[in-house]
C-alpha cells in the first residue's frame, strides 16, 4: 500500500507540479499523518520537495540563479512587462523599485518621467544615475548572485520611505501558494516594500507560472500581476483572485 499511495502522491506531482496535503487524502483516503510520513520518505529520496501544506517538484528551490545567468532569460518578455510597468508610473510618483532582472528594464523607460526611486538593486543604480533619476539606495548586506541588499539594515532602511507605487519581482506565481521566492530574507524585504506602498505590482515572465520557491511574499490578491502570454484558461482563473494583466 505504501509503494502504491507514493505512486499515486508522483502521479499527482506530474500532473500538478505543486500538491496539497488534501489533495491526496482525497485520492488515497489514507489519514494526513500517513501522507506526511509518505511525502517526508519521497523527499529523502529526492524524489519531490516538501513545502508548507503540500510538496512540490523537486526543483531546488533554495537554489537561486545569480543575475547574470537571468538577464538574458525571456528578454524581450521582460523588456515588454516593464515597458507596460513604465505606463503605470506618473510624475511625481516616489516608487520602489525591487532588486531583479526584470524591475531593472523599468529604468529607461523612466528618462523623461518626473520621479524618485528607492531600490535595493544595487545593480541598477549605475542605469538609474546614468538616466538622472533621483534615486536613494537602502542599506543592508549585498547578496552575491542576486545583487540585492537584504537583511536588517535594509529593514530599517525601507522604513523611512513610504511609496506611490512598488515594483517587485517573484521566482514563482501559483493560485494556491502566491507568489515566492527562494530566499526569507529578500522575502521579508518585498513584503515590507509592498506594505509602504499604496498599490503594489509583481513582475513576472510567464516561466514562473505554476512555480512555488522557498518563502512567500504574498497571496496573488495583494499585488496585481503583470507577466507574459499565458494560455486563457489559466489567465481566467488568475483574474478570480488579483488583477492580471498579460503583456
Amino acid at each position: 500500500m505504501t509503494t502504491e499511495r507514493q505512486e499515486v502522491i508522483l502521479n499527482l506531482l506530474a500532473e500538478k507540479k505543486t500538491i496539497k496535503i488534501q489533495d491526496v487524502i482525497d485520492v488515497t483516503n489514507a489519514s494526513e499523518s500517513t501522507i506526511r510520513r509518505d511525502l517526508t520518505e519521497l523527499e529523502n529520496q529526492h524524489k519531490l520537495t516538501r513545502i508548507h501544506g503540500g510538496a512540490t517538484v523537486n526543483e531546488r528551490k533554495i537554489h537561486e540563479h545569480s543575475i547574470l545567468d537571468k538577464s538574458t532569460r525571456n528578454l524581450q518578455e521582460k523588456i515588454d512587462i516593464a515597458k507596460y510597468a513604465s505606463s503605470l508610473i506618473e510624475d511625481e510618483d516616489c516608487i520602489y523599485l525591487d532588486a531583479g532582472t526584470t524591475t531593472l528594464q523599468i529604468i529607461p523607460f523612466l528618462v523623461h518621467k518626473e520621479v524618485v526611486v528607492v531600490t535595493n538593486g544595487f545593480t541598477h543604480v549605475e542605469a538609474l544615475v546614468k538616466h538622472g533619476i533621483t534615486t536613494y539606495l537602502t542599506g543592508g548586506f549585498v547578496k552575491g548572485k542576486t545583487s540585492a541588499l537584504v537583511g536588517p539594515q535594509t529593514i530599517q532602511s525601507l522604513e523611512n520611505y513610504r511609496f506611490d507605487k512598488c515594483f517587485l519581482g517573484a521566482n514563482g506565481f501559483h493560485e494556491e501558494f502566491g507568489y515566492t521566492t527562494p530566499d526569507p530574507e529578500e522575502a521579508a524585504v518585498k513584503q515590507l516594500a509592498s506594505k509602504l506602498a499604496e498599490k503594489t505590482y509583481i513582475l513576472a515572465d510567464q516561466s514562473k507560472y505554476g512555480k512555488v520557491s522557498f518563502a512567500k511574499i504574498d497571496d496573488l490578491e495583494n499585488a496585481a500581476l503583470l507577466t507574459g502570454n499565458l494560455e486563457n484558461h489559466t489567465i481566467e482563473k488568475l483574474k478570480k483572485m488579483t488583477t492580471v494583466k498579460v503583456i
